[in-house]
C-alpha cells in the first residue's frame, strides 16, 4: 500500500469537485479499493501501486476536461474513468467555454472573423456600435490565449473619461472612483471564469484590469491586452499604449466612433491611429455594423433611430447634444 499526493490546482475546486461534493463521491465509488481524501487542490489516495496510478491519471483527465470546459457532468466523470468514448460537444466557432460550461461563440459572420483576424495579427482593431458583442468575444479571446498558456497574464484597460458624470464627485478612493468605468469588463470576466478562479487570478496580478493613464512606462511581454472604448482616447495616449506592446503579445483594441466622450476641441486617438495605421502589415481591422447587434433587439432599433435622427438633423442648430455624446 502506497500513498499517493494528486494537485489539482490548475481547475475551479467548485466545479471539479460538484455541489456537495457529489463529483467526489462519484469518483470515490468508482474506485472502491481506494481510501481518498481532498482538501482543496489536493487529493490523497491510498491503495496498490497500480490503483493509485491509474486514478492520478484518471482525475488528469477529469481536470484537463473541468479546466476546458468550466463544468464536470456525471456522465463524463464516469465515461472518463470507465474509459468509454463520451461525446463532446465540439464546435470549430467555439472560443471557450465559460461559467457552467456555457460555450461563448462567435455568433455573427464579423464575431467568427474577429476571432480569425486575431489568430493572424498581433494588433487588431475591431469597431463598431454598441452591443456587437466586440469587446466581449475579444476578453473570450483574451482567456482562451490564457487558458491555453500561450501567454501568462491579460491586461485589460478602458479611459476613464466622463460620459455626463463627473469622476470627482463618485464617492471613495482612487480606486473606488475608477471601478464603475472598468465594470463591463469585470462582467465579462465573471461570465467566463468561476469566481474562485477569478480572484485567485486578480491577486496574483494573472488578470490586470486598469485605466489607460496607468499603462505609461510599462512593456507588456507575455500577455493580451485589450483597449476598450478606445474612441475616447487622446492621440498621445493611443500612441502610449500601442507602444506597449511587447514580445510574445497581442493587443486588440475595440471602439465605437459614434459615441466619443472627448470635449469638442479634442480629435479621438482612435480614428487618428486608423488613419495612421492604415498600410502597417501585420494590423488586422474588423468593422462590426447594426446586423451584429446581439443585445436584446430593441437595441439595434435603437441605434437605427439615433442614425435616422443624426441624418434628418445634421445640419439644425437647435440640436445641442452632438452625436459623440451618446451613451452606450
Amino acid at each position: 500500500m502506497i500513498e499517493r499526493i494528486v494537485i489539482i490546482d490548475s481547475v475551479d475546486p467548485v466545479s471539479f469537485y460538484g455541489v456537495n461534493n457529489s463529483n467526489f463521491q462519484l469518483i470515490r465509488n468508482l474506485f472502491p479499493k481506494l481510501r481518498m481524501a481532498a482538501r482543496g487542490s489536493i487529493i490523497k489516495v491510498i491503495g496498490e501501486n497500480e490503483e493509485t496510478a491509474l486514478f492520478e491519471k484518471k482525475i488528469k483527465e477529469l481536470e484537463a476536461y473541468c479546466v476546458r470546459h468550466n463544468s464536470l457532468p456525471e456522465e463524463v466523470i464516469i465515461d472518463i474513468i470507465k474509459g468509454n468514448e463520451f461525446k463532446e460537444l465540439k464546435k470549430d466557432d467555439v472560443i471557450i467555454y465559460g461559467v457552467n460550461g456555457k460555450p461563448i461563440t462567435g455568433r455573427t459572420p464579423n464575431q467568427q472573423l474577429l476571432v480569425e483576424t486575431f489568430t493572424k495579427n498581433d494588433l487588431t482593431f475591431a469597431l463598431g456600435p454598441a452591443g456587437t458583442g466586440k469587446t466581449y468575444i475579444a476578453i473570450a479571446l483574451a482567456v482562451r490565449a490564457l487558458k491555453n498558456r500561450e501567454v501568462r497574464k491579460i491586461i485589460l484597460s478602458r479611459p476613464a473619461v466622463e460620459a455626463g458624470e463627473k469622476l470627482g464627485f463618485l464617492p471613495g478612493d482612487m480606486k473606488d472612483k475608477i471601478d464603475p468605468y472598468l465594470q463591463p469588463l469585470y462582467d465579462a470576466l465573471e461570465d467566463m471564469i468561476p469566481a474562485v478562479k477569478l480572484k485567485e487570478y486578480m491577486e496574483t496580478k494573472v488578470i490586470q484590469i486598469a485605466p489607460l493613464a496607468f499603462m505609461r512606462g510599462r512593456t507588456l511581454n507575455d500577455a493580451v491586452i485589450v483597449l476598450d472604448e478606445a474612441q475616447n482616447t487622446t492621440t498621445h495616449q493611443i500612441k502610449m499604449f500601442l507602444t506597449r506592446l511587447g514580445m510574445n503579445a497581442k493587443m486588440i483594441i475595440t471602439g465605437d466612433i459614434t459615441q466619443i466622450d472627448l470635449p469638442r476641441t479634442t480629435q479621438s486617438g482612435l480614428i487618428h491611429a486608423l488613419r495612421v495605421l492604415r498600410n502597417v502589415p501585420g494590423i488586422g481591422h474588423v468593422e462590426f455594423s447594426k446586423k451584429d447587434i446581439v443585445r436584446h433587439a430593441l437595441v439595434q432599433r435603437i441605434v437605427e433611430a439615433y442614425e435616422k435622427f443624426d441624418k434628418e438633423h445634421e445640419n439644425d442648430p437647435k440640436t445641442d447634444e452632438p452625436t459623440s455624446k451618446k451613451e452606450e
